[in-house]
């Protein structure tokens, strides 16, 4: 190999290095499984966008990435399914620190060098990933065939037409993780050997079934404290789920949570959270979603004295070119009461990228307002509304758990402001005794005590 080849080599190993380190200290794996898409050397992929931080890939987008990846890349397709697989199967066993010769993956990462432009998907959905193989079917017009790893040698592949290889790999959580990675590793090379040493362009696709690693996520799900606890100390309340409002076809479109949804009228004041998380059926009945626009109706009888009351969340998807992205808006919080109205602004602080979930663990209309009443003159004066752990998504719901939250806390905390003003002081104090060094004058004259005293005049 020429020392450009080695030089070239070496700094695609540490692109996927880096790559994948990236990758996986955003993304925390929990309850996806990653998927993993390359052609071979010499064939061409369009190059996909890759998801953004913290966003799932539903079964929906993989279809649309699967569609347009197919569009140019060769219709002989190799699908490696793996019993259950994580992203932190490869930064344990894949040797990404650059021990390259105790990785587990050789052959993959060597696949993913070569291709032109591989795609890889840290977190896609895994309910998704259990549909993959009819995706790849409907888009490519064939069945699947299911290969066995012995019988590589027999298979003979005609170029002329699609196919479609799907190959089972298991997976064994314990001691002999890593072992039985190296072979799933070597079937995946030998399958790949067997398309180049046939002269067929492919395409391969490397997902697991489920994800291998949940167990960090179970303690938090199951409502248990994950630290130090007294064996007699009483167990917590398991954390109730969402309020969850599906769309006209079953599937959830918006999510709300809040530890109190507290509104004082008239000097009277309720928890309009206390109700709503009971799963009742009418609770949100009003509520639309689609792809811009989300509007969140909770409905009220006999509340601080009014016959009804309904609070109104109002959220808007808009495109800000500025940051060439989509944002989720709350433009409006409304209240309607026995024919009246009391409108809130609250687009200036209730907002996040549309692939995010907002939080905040206080939103008031009365200190630091992200609640502002519509006008001077509007029935919003009347009213006080505190939210407290408020957290709320109105697009992009993959399930009834939230995304990533963007939280409302600002950069500038007041830890950051005492630590700032302590390093300033502490730079002031160290100009301050450098300067005070520098004007120290040494002697450059010293008595003799056999001599005469010297004499120095105050000119000097």
């Amino acid at each position: 190999m020429t020392e450009v080849g080695m030089r070239r080599s070496s700094l695609s190993t540490m692109a996927f290095t880096s790559v994948l380190l990236f990758i996986c200290s955003i993304y925390s794996c929990y309850a996806q499984a990653p998927l993993l898409m390359w052609t071979s050397d010499g064939s061409k992929m369009p190059h996909l966008a890759q998801p953004t931080a913290g966003q799932t890939v539903s079964g929906g987008q993989l279809a649309s990435y699967l569609k347009s990846a197919l569009s140019i890349a060769p219709h002989n397709v190799l699908l490696f399914l793996q019993d259950k697989l994580s992203m932190e199967d490869f930064t344990m066993y894949g040797g990404v620190f650059g021990n390259k010769q105790d990785s587990a993956f050789l052959n993959v990462e060597s696949a993913l060098q070569t291709s032109s432009s591989p795609l890889v998907l840290p977190a896609l959905d895994w309910s998704a990933s259990h549909s993959i193989l009819e995706l790849l079917q409907g888009e490519l017009g064939i069945p699947a065939v299911h290969i066995d790893p012995s019988t590589l040698k027999e298979i003979k592949l005609n170029t002329q037409q699609p196919s479609l290889l799907a190959v089972h790999l298991p997976y064994t959580a314990g001691d002999r993780t890593k072992e039985l990675l190296l072979k799933n590793d070597a079937i995946i090379g030998e399958v790949l050997d067997m398309f180049k040493s046939q002269d067929v362009p492919y395409t391969a696709v490397y997902t697991g079934l489920k994800p291998s690693r949940v167990i960090e996520d179970t303690p938090v799900m199951a409502g248990h404290s994950v630290g130090r606890s007294l064996l007699q100390a009483p167990s917590e309340s398991p954390v109730k789920p969402p309020l969850v409002v599906k769309s006209t076809e079953g599937k959830p479109c918006i999510l709300l949570w809040a530890d109190t949804l507290l509104a004082t009228y008239s000097g009277n004041q309720v928890d309009l959270a206390r109700n709503i998380f009971n799963g009742s059926a009418d609770v949100t009945a009003g509520s639309v979603c689609n792809n811009t626009l989300s509007r969140l109706v909770l409905n009220y009888q006999n509340v601080l004295s009014l016959r009804s009351l309904r609070l109104i969340f109002s959220m808007r998807k808009i495109f800000f070119p500025v940051s060439a992205r989509d944002w989720s808006v709350v433009e409006q919080v409304e209240l309607e009461y026995d024919g009246q109205r009391a409108i809130f602004n609250a687009s200036s602080g209730i907002y996040s990228p549309a692939e995010y979930s907002f939080h905040c663990q206080s939103v008031s209309s009365a200190q630091s307002p992200l609640l502002v009443p519509h006008s001077a003159t509007d029935n919003a004066t009347l009213w006080t509304l505190s939210f407290t752990d408020f957290q709320i998504q109105g697009f992009n719901v993959t399930g009834e758990d939230f995304s990533y939250a963007s939280d409302c806390a600002g950069f500038f905390t007041p830890g950051i402001w005492m630590g700032l003003l302590t390093s300033l002081l502490m730079v002031f104090i160290l100009t301050y005794g450098l300067h005070m060094i520098m004007q120290l004058r040494t002697m450059d004259r010293f008595d003799d005590p056999k001599g005469p005293a010297i004499s120095v005049p105050q000119s000097e």
